[in-house]
């Protein structure tokens, strides 16, 4: 028998320890390997980014070959984590267009799970079974965008409960519980065109959740003032991340794009581009400078509460103006296009990063402070430094210990450099703030450091999200994957440990160390689950318990067929339903033991779910083929697995 592990922190391996003095070149897989800088850094690349339709993609990058050697005898890759073994981190992956938000280990990067949340899934049923359908609602759209996964907060710290993210596709919010690993809340958002940037409050509580509508459309946008941009606007979104309704809009000038909260709980920021107030891509570029918005929360609440508010066409969300000259908002000019908005884990800043300049603009959230209690008189003295990094910075991590990581999306690079020498540098002293450029492949968006969101940042693995492989990996045709690569940082010079090939686009993700979350993720269901509580409501209605009784009841047109799961074999052989009939399926895995999970796939019906031990599923369909249809396993349950099935006989 297998031992039995009671701590499972113990089982990590530790990474070999980084000595200073060793070489700069990047170890891939345990291969020490040179790369190649770029023979185009000049600013024509800026106006090739400008120029959309110039096709700048060609001349951004140049082509690097990737040397996937094997580590030499002996030695072990830094991301080695042996068979049996546990990550020390989970990864939190947005999924991109597919919708669905993935689960990987760190530092082995291997995939352990897809969590389908915007997404149909056949594997395990969502999108089809009655439970997945009441999350989704009726009509759903049938996919996604999403961006930006983030876990709630307590204090400052993950508190294992949520995981939220975005659709900037169909401008929707969902949220996922972290014990089970599914979604359970999905809610559109009113007054809103695709929502981007979304962050959970992470003082006193998650708490809000924000979210930036980034599109501008006309108030209410059922068809008049279509060609009228003057009379167009976006909202910014607070969401009571524990009951999933909106609590308040904020109306903004410009386009929102990502957004950042505080380590108080007084301020949330976000980035904002087209201060010109343009729908095409030459007007979006004329002016020099944009903004970073700063919503002050109290006084936000306050307004609300006074009846300070609108709302707008059907929707009954209070919606207060934040717009310029507003006291609920702080608008700072920053460099045109910022991008990515990241607060440092100390407390006391927040960078936003300059997409179109070379620089990030770091504020301080206590000159914020002063700003509002009228101690500051212009919005540009809450900025306490603006290092010139490269081109194209976009988002910006951090190691918890004075150093800020930037993404540098033109010069395909990581950009490493500290805090407070940046600050020194603006108040006119001579110093060097960066520490350090990586290479990495190639043009590089989000990038995150190991509980690097947090007040635990831990300084020792980076992610950088890179949007092109290019020459990477062994070519699979036009489209390619995307590559993520993993950097260790925990000592003084960054070192490239290993590529990712994966499938596009990510775009984001969150890394948390595994205490945080292994011990609240449920091995096998809790009969009483919320998630099923709707399906063993009907069932006490028809007089059924789920966990013993195979039956069918007939109600008119309505057929419903209560079984039980039970390796090999369902509770029931046959059921008989006739030919227009309404049927309801619903299954309860009755087996104890951990991963023993039971499908059941209806034949040419399109019909899939997935029942985890104790689990119930179900499933609503209209037996509209005559004949007999035998239903399967589709999970090998058992060495008699391909003998776990059962048949519905159609009468015509």
């Amino acid at each position: 028998m297998t031992k039995t592990v009671k701590d499972p922190t113990a089982q990590i391996e530790a990474a070999p320890t980084k000595h200073d003095g060793e070489s700069d070149t990047s170890p891939l897989h345990g291969a020490p390997i040179k790369l190649s800088r770029r023979s185009m850094l000049g600013t024509t690349a800026l106006a090739g980014i400008a120029g959309a339709s110039s096709g700048f993609v060609g001349g951004l990058i140049t082509s690097r070959p990737a040397h996937a050697q094997s580590a030499s005898s002996g030695n072990k890759p830094e991301d080695y984590v042996a068979p049996g073994q546990l990550d020390e981190y989970y990864g939190i992956w947005s999924g991109g267009q597919s919708g669905e938000v993935r689960i990987l280990g760190l530092p082995s990067m291997r995939e352990l799970i897809r969590i389908p949340v915007f997404n149909p899934d056949f594997t395990i049923g969502w999108g089809i079974t009655n439970e997945s359908k009441r999350v989704l609602g009726k009509n759903f759209p049938p996919g996604g965008d999403g961006h930006h996964p983030h876990l709630s907060f307590t204090d400052g710290h993950y508190d294992g409960r949520y995981i939220f993210i975005n659709d900037k596709a169909n401008t929707r919010v969902a949220r996922i519980r972290c014990d089970i690993m599914r979604t359970d809340k999905i809610i559109p958002i009113p007054n809103a065109q695709s929502i981007h940037g979304l962050r959970p409050q992470r003082v006193p509580r998650t708490g809000y959740v924000f979210c930036n509508a980034e599109f501008r459309v006309p108030h209410p946008n059922d068809g008049r003032d279509l060609n009228d941009p003057k009379k167009y606007f976006t909202v910014y979104t607070a969401i009571n991340g524990d009951t999933m309704e909106i609590a308040w809009q904020v109306l903004v000038d410009g386009n929102l794009d990502n957004t950042e909260t505080d380590y108080e709980g007084k301020y949330s920021a976000a980035t904002c581009y087209n201060s010109e107030d343009a729908v095409d891509l030459a007007g979006m570029m004329r002016n020099e400078r944009d903004w970073v918005v700063v919503f002050n929360i109290k006084r936000i609440e306050a307004a609300v509460k006074a009846g300070h508010y609108k709302t707008i066409g059907h929707s009954k969300v209070p919606v207060v103006d934040g717009r310029h000259g507003s006291k609920l908002t702080l608008y700072v000019p920053v460099p045109k296009s910022p991008h990515g908005i990241n607060a440092t884990p100390d407390g006391k800043y927040v960078t936003a990063n300059g997409k179109l300049s070379p620089t990030t603009t770091v504020m301080s959230w206590s000159k914020i402070d002063d700003w509002f209690a009228g101690k500051l008189k212009e919005p540009r003295d809450v900025v306490v430094a603006e290092p010139q990094l490269g081109l194209g910075p976009l988002h910006t991590a951090y190691d918890g210990r004075g150093n800020a990581y930037t993404t540098l999306f033109i010069d395909s690079q990581i950009v490493k450099w500290n805090i407070d020498d940046a600050i020194k540098a603006y108040q006119g002293q001579k110093v060097n703030y960066i520490r350090q450029k990586l290479d990495v492949a190639y043009q590089p968006g989000h990038n995150h450091t190991s509980m690097g969101e947090t007040r635990d940042a831990d300084g020792k693995w980076l992610i950088s999200l890179n949007k092109f492989s290019k020459d990477r990996f062994l070519p699979v045709g036009p489209l390619h994957p995307d590559n993520d690569q993993l950097i260790d940082i925990s000592g003084d010079t960054m070192k490239l440990v290993a590529d990712a090939p994966v499938y596009c686009e990510p775009h984001d993700c969150t890394i948390v160390h595994r205490r945080f979350l292994i011990d609240k993720v449920k091995r096998k269901w809790d009969r009483g689950d919320p998630f099923f509580a709707e399906t063993v409501g009907m069932a006490k209605r028809d007089g059924i318990t789920l966990e013993k009784d195979n039956k069918v009841i007939r109600d008119g047109n309505k057929v419903r067929v209560y079984m039980t799961s039970s390796a090999p074999t369902y509770g029931l052989e046959e059921f008989t339903v006739k030919k227009g009939n309404e049927v309801t399926v619903v299954i309860t895995n009755v087996d104890q033991i951990e991963d023993l999970t039971h499908g059941f796939c209806m034949a040419n019906y399109g019909i899939n779910m997935e029942i985890s031990p104790q689990e119930t599923s179900s499933v609503t369909f209209v037996a509209d083929k005559p004949g007999v249809h035998w239903f399967y396993c589709t999970f090998f349950c058992h060495a008699l697995h391909l003998e776990m099935r059962s048949r519905m006989l159609v009468e015509a």
